[in-house]
């Protein structure tokens, strides 16, 4: 059965003071250094609300009292809806949820072994493929198609998306009008603008600051327009340790969370109660060459500091876990992907991206790779879940019932508790004999999960536009698959 929405905070990284003197630093940090802020608009709005701005500079420096204003009005809890009742999101206090992420630019493909540039039917293809993996709770775009115009960029992928997969819908936009056309789009799916904002089925990222302490203007003005809209978008903010942050991690989380509390200010001034993610995305730098190191248990331990960050000041966070550095869905990337998933769920990390797909720093996907993940995701939420003790399951009437050398395989209980959730039964994961093994045909791990990601992509066809909702979109927006998935012509 797919476990979702559990509750973490098993695993605490940093102590009630080590959050606190974090806190507190990040606050001197935006006091005494600031943020630089091209946007002579932005400046100006952030100073009608207490900021001390300098024009000149461009720097805009945030008194604690204006950040504590910012955390009263920004909402403790985000409510990301599906197209089902079934795949809502609560993002709350530790409860916990995995999904897709990236911005890949690679598909290593199942039939050659080998890399090629990311498509938009590729993007469909995974978005349907995700639709059918019941540990994986939502679909955030985790390739960028490469043989789509930008200008038609936004529009098309949300399209891919949402047309295969009734899960909650995340990406980016690059520009204002490209916000504007997803946010129509979704709107003449949903039946109107207003059962959009009530029920939102779509979310976006905005990765508006240029570590360390730079917004980036562009981005900002997208920012904008989101959260004048009334749709949740989550704050990401992506420094790397040595190279865009200090070298220590008690460091970059000082910095990151300066940069993650100062979006909260600005868009709660924009809008007051806007539905925000505090999205910090930590990266460990490998000190030999500064590469960024996404596998490492130290940017493993930073996601999970950064969780009780976000529940220091109650705010959902958009966590991170799941990176891997490994080319190839192997040993590396199974151990790096548990470990860095596990840490960050059992640490109460709300919105997990990253949790499936990834490999090759963020640059590659591999389809058959997002089902090995999702039987990562599902022994994670099992774990937390936790071991059940009450009278039944101490189970002390069945122990006197069996008594001293016998065994328990034709009890009702043993029946009952194997037709429960109280063990996580694996897809891919052997646990027969080698006999029986050998019989089935000697597969490994990777090749049985080939195997079925095959059979959804075969199978596994959700129609989740209604088709003359469908026919309204292609009069309104160039679209360029087709109902089915496919390419109808190049951008």
């Amino acid at each position: 059965m797919p476990y979702k929405g559990l509750r973490g905070g098993q695993y605490r990284v940093l102590s009630n003071q080590d959050i606190e003197r974090i806190h507190g630093t990040a606050l001197q940090v935006l006091e005494r250094v600031g943020v630089k802020i091209a946007d002579g608009d932005v400046r100006d709005l952030l100073g009608e609300h207490g900021a001390q701005v300098d024009h000149n500079k461009h720097i805009v420096r945030f008194p604690a009292k204006l950040v504590e204003w910012g955390l009263e009005k920004v909402p403790n809890k985000v409510t990301l809806y599906g197209r089902e009742e079934k795949h809502t999101l609560e993002l709350e206090d530790k409860r916990v949820y995995l999904g897709t992420g990236g911005a890949a630019v690679r598909v290593l493909d199942m039939d050659t072994n080998k890399v090629r540039a990311s498509t938009l039917e590729d993007l469909a293809d995974l978005a349907r493929l995700v639709d059918a993996l019941e540990n994986i709770h939502f679909f955030l775009r985790p390739v960028v198609a490469q043989d789509v115009a930008k200008e038609k960029l936004d529009v098309n992928k949300y399209y891919a998306c949402l047309a295969n997969t009734t899960k909650h819908v995340m990406a980016n936009a690059y520009t204002v009008e490209g916000a504007h056309e997803v946010i129509e789009l979704a709107s003449m799916i949903a039946g109107s603008r207003e059962a959009l904002i009530a029920k939102p089925f779509i979310s976006f990222t905005a990765a508006w600051t240029i570590s360390p302490l730079k917004y980036a203007t562009e981005t900002v003005q997208v920012l904008r327009e989101i959260v004048r809209a009334g749709l949740p978008v989550a704050l990401s903010s992506a420094p790397l340790t040595g190279a865009t942050a200090p070298a220590s991690l008690a460091g970059l989380l000082a910095l990151v969370h300066a940069e993650e509390l100062s979006g909260i200010v600005l868009t709660q001034a924009i809008k007051e109660g806007a539905p925000i993610l505090y999205g910090p995305v930590p990266g460990a730098a490998y000190m030999r060459s500064m590469a960024f190191m996404g596998g490492a248990v130290e940017t493993a331990m930073m996601n999970a500091a950064t969780a009780q960050l976000a529940q220091y000041i109650e705010v959902p966070i958009y966590g991170d876990a799941g990176i891997t550095e490994s080319k190839l869905p192997d040993f590396q990337a199974g151990y790096e992907k548990a470990t860095t998933i596990m840490m960050a769920a059992l640490a109460g990390s709300n919105f997990i991206h990253h949790a499936a797909g990834i490999l090759d720093s963020l640059l590659t996907v591999a389809p058959e790779q997002y089902v090995l993940d999702n039987e990562v995701c599902g022994v994670a939420m099992r774990a937390l879940q936790g071991i059940l003790v009450d009278e039944e399951s101490l189970a002390l009437e069945v122990i006197e019932a069996v008594g001293p050398g016998n065994n328990f395989l034709v009890q009702r209980h043993t029946v009952n508790v194997s037709k429960s959730d109280e063990y996580f039964m694996p897809q891919v994961a052997d646990r027969d004999l080698r006999s029986d093994w050998e019989a089935a045909g000697s597969l490994d791990a990777r090749s049985k999960a080939q195997e079925i990601t095959r059979n959804i992509l075969k199978e596994h066809r959700p129609q989740t536009i209604p088709e003359h909702v469908d026919e309204a979109i292609r009069k309104r927006f160039d679209i360029l698959l087709d109902r089915e998935g496919g390419k109808i012509h190049a951008s």
